[in-house]
Order: C-alpha cells, then structure tokens, then sequence
C-alpha cells in the first residue's frame, strides 16, 4: 500500500460495488421487508435517491482535490486539529463497522452450516484472511474483486433462476398496506446500511489513475444503480417465493437456496451458495480494513502503514467477540442506531468539508474576476 499504487477506473468501480453488495446482499432483505412489508422495494429507491446525493458530494470533492483522501481534503481546508477532531468518531464507528461484518460472519456461520463452531474460530480465521488481505494492496485486491464479484453474482442470479418455478407475484400485492410512515422508516434504515458507508470510499479515490479520473463519477454512479437494482431484485424474489414469511427468516437468498429442487439432480446446493455469499462478507471487510488502515496512516503521518494491519485487525477481532454477545441486541442496533451513527460519523464531516470547499472556492472565482 504505497503511494505508487494505481488502478484504473474500472477497477475501483468494481470495489465500490463489492463494497456495497458484499455484506448487503445477505442482511438487508429480510430486516427491510420486516419493517415495510411488500413496499420493501420503494424503500430501496428512496435510499438509493439519498445514497446518489451523498456520492454526487463524494466525487465533487474529488474533482476539486483529486490527488487527496477525505484526511488530507479535511487538512487543507479546515486544518490539522479541527480535522484530526472531526474525524476521532469517524474512525472509531470504521473500526466498529469492521466488527461488525465479521460479527455478522459468525452468526451467519451459527445459523445455518457451522452450528457447532465457536464463534472466536470463525472470527479469528476471517481476521487473519482479511488482514493478509489488505495488505497485499489495492492493486492485488482488484484484480481480485473482478474474480470474486463475478463468482458472487453468478451465483446470486442463479439462485433466483432455479427458484422461478417458486414465484407468486400475487404475494407482491397490496404493495402499501400500513402506509408510507413504514416505508419511510425502511428507508432510513437502508440509508445507513449500506447507503451512508459509500462516504469511506473517499479515502482512496486517489489511487485512480490521473487518466482515468473523467470517467469515474459514470462507473461510480452506475455500480450503485447495479447494487440497489440487485437488492430490489434479492427483495422482490423474496416476497414472491415466501410471501409473509419472507420477513421473519434471517439471509433470505440463503433460505431461497434451500428451497431449490429440480427432479432430485440440483438439491442441496444451500452450502455452495452460502459460502459463495461469504465472499461478499469477507472481501468487504478485507476494503474496509484497507480504508480504515489508509485513514490512520493519514491521521497519525505514518510513512508505513503496512504495520498496522494485524494490530488493528487484532483490536476489531476483540471487539467482534466482545461488543455484541446476543443476536437480539445486533439486530436492534443495526436497524436503529447504526444508520445514525454512520450519518454522524460519516456524512457530517464530508458535508462540513463540502460546505467550506464551495464557498472557498466561490471567493477565489470572485476574487479572480
């Protein structure tokens, strides 16, 4: 992870979009529908109309300081210790969230294949991929990612091919029978996971090669239209094979896969296809461990930030063991305090920036006239 490091705008963009789907995919249905029913999807788009918003603020800045992470952006424009103060909770919620994917990994594991393993086997596993991972560099888990996101969605498309024979579309209606106020709520919950987190992503723009900066706001903004599109698509397969129920079973595609039975030849196959959803679990921890390294290295003016791999993994392992010990407790403050937390954390400090960029930039074109 040096500073010669660069891919190309395609390469980040597929990150981007593992970032987004990676862990998504298999949480969000579920809770979402259980919150707004059959408007799940409306939901989706509501949340996708806001993450846009926060993306469109995410590349103004990068066109304005193309060679800076949000660290160094904050630096030039509010300075050292208002930066360094601003973004205290900004990487204390990134070493929670990095928790909390792999927390998320073990009550996957729990819940349906590894039900005798003890959770600290998992997550201590998971931890040390993740940090040999990140530390091989941006480049090496790019060309990753073009394998890896390819496998996951082979597999997510499969999954609602084989169930087809399964649909309702009449389970679909009616689409809002409780009103908007639970839609709204859904929304604001999809906002925070996964929406808010593409704010983190600003750490390392800069490794897109100079070339290809004038075309990466386009791939960036398509790979989420590509992410909600899917999450809509996991939602409405869903509701349409499991109707009512389709909201009270945890990783929907998982139990969608369970359900797959063509003439005693393809049966079973739920293992394959929950180890392929772990990809996402596990590559998006491995980019979020990256970001949260890069941040550091910036905050604290680090020359090697390769050392700290494993001493941080290390701090979000105990903190995956430590932090949420009851399933209950995860799913309370993944649908209440977690969306808040990432606004707060997250977008506040990039529209604080923003703010301040626009109007020191509108000074300088006034003082140049």
């Amino acid at each position: 992870m040096n500073k010669q490091e660069r891919i190309s705008s395609v390469q980040m963009t597929l990150l981007f979009l593992f970032f987004m789907t990676g862990s998504s995919i298999v949480i969000v249905p579920a809770p979402l529908t259980n919150l707004a029913g059959n408007g799940a999807w409306i939901s989706l788009l509501m949340a996708l109309a806001l993450g846009m918003l926060l993306l469109a603020g995410v590349l103004y800045l990068y066109r304005q300081y193309p060679k800076l992470s949000l660290v160094e952006q904050g630096h030039l424009v509010l300075g050292h210790g208002a930066t360094f103060v601003l973004l205290i909770p900004f990487t204390c919620v990134m070493f929670w969230n990095v928790a909390g994917i792999v927390i998320e990994i073990g009550t996957f594991f729990k819940s349906t294949m590894l039900k005798e393993t003890p959770t600290y086997a998992v997550n201590t596993l998971f931890f040390v991929t993740i940090a040999l991972t990140a530390m091989a560099g941006i480049e090496v888990m790019a060309r990753m990612a073009t394998i890896l996101l390819a496998l996951m969605f082979t597999f997510i498309v499969l999954v609602w091919v084989l169930v087809a024979n399964l649909y309702h579309p009449e389970y679909l209606l009616p689409v809002m029978p409780d009103g908007i106020g639970p839609i709204l709520h859904a929304a604001y919950v999809v906002y925070g996971f996964p929406f808010s987190e593409l704010v983190v992503f600003s750490i390392i723009l800069p490794f897109v090669r100079s070339e290809d900066t004038s075309r990466l706001g386009k791939h960036m903004y398509v790979a989420l239209v590509v992410n909600a599109m899917t999450l809509v698509a996991s939602v409405i397969c869903s509701i349409m094979v499991l109707g009512p129920l389709s909201g009270d079973l945890k990783y929907s595609l998982y139990q969608l896969a369970r359900l797959i039975f063509i003439q005693e030849i393809i049966e079973r196959i739920e293992s394959v296809i929950g180890f392929s959803l772990i990809i996402g679990f596990y590559f998006k921890a491995s980019i979020l461990l990256l970001i949260l390294i890069r941040v550091l290295k910036d905050m604290l003016r680090l020359k090697n930030e390769k050392l700290l791999a494993f001493p941080v993994a290390f701090i979000c392992l105990l903190l995956s063991l430590t932090t949420y010990t009851k399933e209950s407790e995860l799913e309370e403050v993944v649908n209440i305090t977690w969306p808040l937390l990432n606004n707060m954390a997250y977008s506040l400090p990039l529209l604080l920036i923003i703010v301040v960029t626009f109007f020191r930039s509108k000074r300088n074109k006034q003082q140049q006239v």
